[in-house]
């Protein structure tokens, strides 16, 4: 259990996943930020101004994909230094490559496993 309560900010359109992220999130005491698509994404983050302590990015986004998502929160210098991860579906040679070289710094295929998620979670929230 973390010693304090974090922001994660979750940018999934499957509520599946969704879901999933809610119940390891909560399990680990943080709250869940929501976002289903990349435009309301893009707002919540630039117009609203949150400043989550981590952000679990979807690649196959509607309106803006994660890619581009992504290159726009490591270019914006008020939230560059959030940690991104990309959980994505995408697992072909130079998948995980693309959402490194876009910004992200961790890569989760999916279907997400339920430790591998609390870990990186864990780890990149110890740092923040």
């Amino acid at each position: 259990m973390a010693d304090e309560r974090k922001q994660v900010f979750c940018i999934e359109d499957n509520p599946v996943n969704m879901l999933l992220v809610s119940r390891v999130v909560e399990a680990e005491g943080h709250q869940l930020i929501k976002a289903e698509d990349g435009p309301k994404a893009h707002k919540i983050l630039f117009e609203e101004g949150l400043h989550p302590d981590i952000i679990l990015l979807d690649i196959n986004l509607p309106g803006i994909d994660g890619l581009e998502l992504a290159r726009r929160f490591k270019a914006d210098e008020r939230i560059a230094s959030i940690p991104l991860i990309a959980t994505t579906a995408q697992v072909l040679v130079g998948d995980r490559e693309r959402c490194l070289d876009a910004g992200c710094d961790a890569y989760l295929p999916k279907p997400l496993g339920i430790n591998t998620l609390r870990e990186v979670m864990r780890q990149y929230l110890a740092q923040s």
